[in-house]
């Protein structure tokens, strides 16, 4: 088993490598073909649409399928998406409909990738550990790579626009051979209709209070956050006057944030609880999106922002994940993963779209004073519906049904 959850993790360095290289290189390639807010938010909205429009069904192919066929078959799409980017970059063709379909296939593959590796975990390692091995994948994916991806890649496209692409196709080649190599368990065969396996995960989800009202808060976080995400490439240029590199480095300091929280988020869920603990992330969410559209256009002063923002962000996700792995049975676990990231992620297209609007039509800075004012909505709801008791209750009828 240890093997097992240490070649997984290997798997999500080279694998999220690709991707880092992929998500950070198309904004910045983006605003090489334009620089109209509304053209750069449809590049967020693409690469968001797949929450939306795939999730639903790849966790019907998780549960009927080998998880680590499934991750293999994610990563052979990233290396046929990143191919196609490089060739057309370096060959001078690159316009704004490829970059929408690269963001659409690339994406595409993460909910394959994340949903099937998010569903593996529970086989690897022990109940409870599964907050420490969460926090684990989620550093990997979002920290220590993103920490050395964003400023590579300012580098990369600056010297080529082709190489982020070409340097990923080959990351993503090796998490594909990896992931070949994982063993886990068989699936059983598949009797029922795909249409009536996709409703069991979703009735799971809307049916387990607890999971309902974390999956209502991720999508309004998710909202608030593609807001900002859709805006940020041009908030970095035009506000903080940094260029390529500079944007990568404040991409990095998301990372910081990240690595910095992964050494302690076991002991805070241990010390708080998963209740307080999530109670205390979202309000602090509230307060680091106000920051950003007031501070001074300091750009360490707003990577100080970044890094706090994202060390609490962690906390949540690693409560949020582990709370669906800990209270769904395991032959449901790849549909309610993925049914509520399409719950949950499926308004990300509508938060770019709104960015890029609010942008236009206000200001950079009212991009995170929108994402601020959704933040303490979630906040307030959070206080009332993921309360000890309502964990208590959860944990007592997963018992009683296991």
């Amino acid at each position: 088993m240890v093997t097992r959850w240490v070649r997984l993790q290997a798997v999500a360095v080279s694998g999220s490598s690709a991707e880092g290289l992929m998500l950070a290189a198309i904004p910045l390639l983006a605003v090489s073909v334009t620089t109209d807010p509304r053209e750069v938010s449809l590049v967020n909205v693409a690469g968001q649409a797949p929450w939306l429009l795939l999730s639903l069904f790849a966790g019907v192919l998780i549960d009927r399928v080998r998880r680590t066929t499934v991750l293999a078959w994610a990563y052979a799409v990233q290396v046929a998406a990143a191919v196609v980017l490089g060739a057309v970059a370096s060959a001078g063709l690159l316009n704004l409909p490829v970059l929408l379909l690269v963001a659409f296939v690339v994406t595409s593959a993460q909910v394959l990738g994340d949903g099937a590796s998010g569903a593996l975990v529970p086989e690897l390692v022990e109940p409870g550990r599964l907050a420490h091995a969460n926090a684990r994948l989620t550093v990997i994916d979002r920290g220590v790579v993103q920490f050395v991806v964003p400023p590579l890649t300012g580098f990369l496209v600056a010297a080529a626009a082709g190489a982020p692409a070409w340097l990923a196709a080959a990351c993503a080649l090796v998490a594909l051979v990896l992931a070949r190599r994982i063993p886990s368990q068989s699936v059983v065969a598949a009797t029922t209709h795909p249409l009536r396996d996709l409703s069991g995960g979703l009735r799971h989800l809307v049916r387990t209070p607890l999971l309902r009202s974390i999956t209502i808060n991720v999508a309004l976080g998710s909202f608030a956050a593609s807001a900002g995400n859709a805006m940020f490439v041009l908030y970095a240029t035009q506000v903080l006057h940094v260029g390529s590199v500079g944007y990568g480095l404040l991409l990095a300091c998301l990372a910081v944030g990240w690595v910095a929280s992964s050494f302690v988020v076991q002991k805070v869920v241990d010390r708080l609880g998963y209740s307080w603990s999530m109670r205390l992330a979202q309000s602090f969410g509230v307060v680091a999106q106000l920051l950003i559209a007031v501070v001074p256009p300091w750009p360490p002063l707003v990577g100080v922002v970044l890094m706090s923002l994202t060390a609490t962000v962690l906390i949540w996700n690693v409560c949020s994940q582990s709370s669906r792995q800990r209270f769904t049975p395991a032959p449901l676990l790849g549909r309610v993963l993925t049914s509520h990231r399409a719950l949950a992620w499926g308004l990300t297209p509508l938060g770019a779209l709104s960015g890029g609007l609010v942008a236009a039509h206000w200001s950079l800075r009212g991009v995170w004073v929108m994402a601020a004012g959704i933040q303490a909505v979630s906040a307030v709801l959070v206080w009332f519906t993921l309360s000890p008791a309502a964990f208590r209750r959860t944990e007592e009828l997963a018992a009683a049904e296991g």
